[in-house]
């Protein structure tokens, strides 16, 4: 417990000097409109062990009659009985400037009553985005993190078996950017984390550093920035924005977990004074069975037996802690050394920084998980 505490309180104090560090305007936000794009597809697993869809499912029976019709072969779907075969969905994400012929993961999970996709091979199916335009075709063998076997009604299973993978299962077919598009007039970041007063901060330090007029936040998680008429290269001026360095903001919060005794806190938070106490009560039951042997007496009609006596002891304990002060503008690591002191465990810090929450010295945001 000691080793826990001292640990807690050095985060507690790398974090406060931490916060006051500047760091890169790359890693507080993002320009507007550049983000991943959602992919969804359907298709057929083939090669399975029979461990494919069952023949009641006829979406997969036509869709593998459809699928046989392009290499000319007539069949009907009455014709095909077998369990090698599993309708999967696919889905993946590529982002925006992904380009013809680049490599796209796929997740494919089974649409019907498939047991296991493992040893599967992904036909080719399209990948389609919102708009229902094709950017990406996907094939290849499927890699599945589980197993399920099947022996005398006995059963083995791990994982998922019926969710698989392909690493570079996509091909990428159509760009979403186009380089033909004019300068814009104004760039958008949007902040990972909205906060006013970084959002203020960012528009002052790129006015200032870049020698640019106009910058202005419009709101906690959103800054406009104008484009000078005189940029010839968007990119090189994006660059140049993201490599600013700025000091955010943090809001004072702790963040405990009841289930874990975890503690984390930012290095904006302060404690008011007050004072706190914490007992220790410990109570203690013992119980002895003993067994109480009477006199034998000649009596044949007598009802005469051994019976079991219960002696219980009980104890009750407590032992005394010194109240500890807490001065004003103590730190939440302050805190902590203070609570160590006087031998509190991590659930027991948990409920004393609830307490003072509720007293109203804690000077942040309490969130229980």
């Amino acid at each position: 417990m000691r080793v826990l505490l001292c640990v807690i309180s050095l985060l507690l104090t790398n974090i406060a000097h931490s916060a006051t560090t500047e760091v890169r305007l790359k890693e507080l936000a993002r320009v507007q409109d550049v983000r991943d794009y959602a992919l969804v597809g359907y298709g057929l697993v083939v090669g399975l062990a029979g461990s494919g869809d069952s023949d009641k499912n006829r979406l997969t029976r036509q869709s593998l009659v459809n699928t046989l019709k392009n290499f000319k072969v007539n069949v009907t779907d009455s014709d095909i009985n077998s369990k090698n075969t599993a309708a999967v969905m696919i889905t993946s994400s590529f982002r925006s400037f992904s380009e013809a012929g680049d490599k796209l993961d796929v997740e494919v999970s089974a649409l019907g009553d498939a047991r296991s996709l493992l040893g599967g091979t992904l036909l080719m199916a399209p990948l389609y985005g919102a708009d229902e335009k094709l950017y990406a075709l996907s094939q290849g063998p499927i890699s599945v993190g589980g197993y399920i076997f099947d022996a005398n009604g006995n059963s083995a299973q791990k994982n998922h078996p019926t969710v698989g993978r392909i690493p570079h299962g996509a091909t990428v077919e159509r760009s979403v950017f186009s380089n033909k598009e004019t300068l814009p007039n104004t760039i958008a970041l949007v902040l990972n984390d909205p906060d006013f007063t970084t959002a203020q901060r960012i528009a002052d330090s790129i006015n200032s550093r870049l020698g640019i007029k106009g910058t202005q936040a419009i709101h906690a998680g959103k800054v406009e920035v104008p484009v000078p008429s005189n940029i010839i290269s968007l990119p090189a001026f994006i660059a140049r924005i993201e490599n600013i360095t700025v000091s955010p903001d943090q809001v004072a919060r702790i963040v405990v977990n009841e289930r874990t005794g975890t503690i984390v806190a930012g290095g904006h938070v302060r404690v008011s004074e007050v004072n706190i106490s914490q007992g220790d009560l410990n109570v203690t039951i013992s119980t002895k069975f003993q067994v109480s042997q009477p006199v034998l007496i000649n009596r044949p009609t007598a009802s005469i037996g051994s019976v079991v006596v219960p002696d219980t002891q009980l104890t009750a304990t407590e032992k005394a802690r010194t109240p500890i002060q807490v001065r004003d503008g103590t730190t939440v690591g302050d805190l902590v050394q203070a609570l160590y002191r006087i031998h509190l465990s991590t659930r027991d810090v948990i409920t004393v920084l609830q307490a003072i929450k509720q007293a109203g010295a804690l000077h942040a945001e309490l969130v229980i998980q």
